[in-house]
C-alpha cells in the first residue's frame, strides 16, 4: 500500500458490554471475583500436578498444559475489560488492540490442537492401553505440546500479517470489551466483506479440523468401549467424559464467532465473554470434582501445605507410629 493509505488510527474505541453506570459496576464486582477464580482454580492445577508425583502421567501432564493455556486466554481480555468497567473513556492503542488480537488467536489456536493432543492421549490409553507408556513418552508429550504451540503461533500471525497492513482513517468504535478480528475488519477505509469471510475461514478451518479429528477419536473410543466392555476401558472412559465437555464449551462459541456468525451483537458479546472468561472458569471444575486423582491430591495438599499442624503432619510422622497409618490413609 502507498503511504497515504497507512494508519492513522492511534487507537480504537471499546463499547463495552453496556452503557449504564450501575451495571458497569455490578459487573466490575462479578468478573474480579471470576477472574480470580480462573487464576487460583487453573494456577492450583498446575501446581498440583507438578508437585505431586501420583500426577505424574501423561493425561495430568496435558491437563496441567490446559490449564495454563486457559489461564493466558483469559489474562489477554478479561483484565483490561475489568478496568474498563470503572473507566467512562474506555480505549485501547492500535498496538494494544493488535497484540490482542495476536494473543488471542495464538493461544486459541494453540489449546484447539491441544484439545486434540488430549484426545489422542485418552484413545491410546483406551485401544492401546498396553503400548500406552510407549506411545505416550516422555519425549513424545513434549513433542505435541511444542507443535501445538507452533501451530497456534503460525494461525495467529497469517492473520496478524494481513490485519497489520489495513489502512484505517476513519472509525474507531469496536462494540465489543476487546479487539478481534471480524470487529476490526469492519473499521478498515475499503471493502472488507471479502476479507472478511477469508479470514473468519482461516479460523475456521483450524477449528473445524480440530472438531472432526476430536469425533473421530472419540468415535473410536465409544466403539472399543462397546466391545469390550472392560473395567479399566470403562474407567478410561470416565475420565472422557470432562474432556468432551470441555470440548463443547471450548469449540461451541468458537463455531458460531468464526464459522456461522451470527451477527447479533448482543449474542456476540454473550460468546465473546464465553470463550474468554466461562469456559477457562468451568475447566478446572470440571476436571477437579469428576476426577478422584484430582481430589486426593488436593487433600494431600491441604494435609502437608496448607494444614501442616494437623494431625497428619509430616513433621510429626516419625515420631508418632499412629500417625504413620494417617498418612498411608492419604495416600490412598
Amino acid at each position: 500500500m502507498d503511504k497515504g493509505n497507512q494508519s492513522v488510527v492511534k487507537e480504537f474505541v471499546l463499547l463495552g458490554l453496556c452503557h449504564s453506570w450501575n451495571m458497569q459496576h455490578f459487573l466490575f464486582l462479578v468478573f474480579i471475583l471470576l477472574y480470580l477464580i480462573i487464576v487460583f482454580g487453573n494456577a492450583l492445577i498446575v501446581t498440583l500436578i507438578i508437585i505431586d508425583h501420583h500426577l505424574h502421567s501423561p493425561m495430568y501432564f496435558l491437563l496441567a498444559n490446559l490449564s495454563f493455556v486457559d489461564l493466558w486466554l483469559s489474562s489477554v481480555t478479561t483484565p483490561k475489560m475489568i478496568t474498563d468497567f470503572l473507566r467512562e473513556n474506555k480505549t485501547i492503542s492500535f498496538g494494544g488492540c493488535m497484540c490482542q488480537i495476536l494473543f488471542v488467536h495464538f493461544v486459541g489456536g494453540g489449546e484447539m490442537v491441544l484439545l486434540v493432543v488430549m484426545a489422542y492421549d485418552r484413545y491410546v490409553a483406551i485401544c492401546k492401553p498396553l503400548h500406552y507408556s510407549t506411545i505416550m513418552s516422555l519425549k513424545r508429550c513434549i513433542a505435541l505440546v511444542v507443535t501445538y504451540w507452533i501451530i497456534g503461533f503460525v494461525h495467529a500471525l497469517s492473520q496478524m500479517v494481513v490485519i497489520i497492513q489495513l489502512p484505517f482513517c476513519g472509525p474507531r468504535e469496536i462494540d465489543s470489551f476487546f479487539c478481534d478480528i471480524p470487529l476490526v475488519i469492519q473499521l478498515a477505509c475499503m471493502d472488507s466483506s471479502t476479507l472478511g469471510i477469508l479470514m473468519n475461514g482461516d479460523s475456521g478451518v483450524l477449528a473445524m479440523t480440530c472438531f472432526i479429528l476430536l469425533l473421530i477419536s472419540y468415535t473410536y473410543i465409544l466403539l472399543t468401549v462397546c466391545q469390550h466392555s472392560n473395567t479399566a476401558a470403562s474407567k478410561a472412559l470416565s475420565t472422557c467424559t470432562a474432556h468432551i465437555t470441555v470440548v463443547v464449551l471450548f469449540f461451541g462459541p468458537c463455531i458460531f464467532i468464526y464459522v456461522w456468525p451470527l451477527s447479533i451483537t448482543w449474542v456476540d458479546k454473550f460468546l465473546a465473554v464465553f470463550y474468554s472468561v466461562i469456559t477457562p472458569l468451568l475447566n478446572p471444575a470440571i476436571y477437579s470434582l469428576r476426577n478422584k486423582e484430582m481430589k486426593n491430591s488436593l487433600k494431600r495438599f491441604r494435609n502437608y501445605y496448607v494444614d501442616p499442624k494437623g494431625t497428619c503432619s509430616t513433621n510429626r510422622l516419625r515420631s508418632d507410629p499412629r500417625l504413620r497409618l494417617c498418612f498411608l490413609n492419604s495416600q490412598s
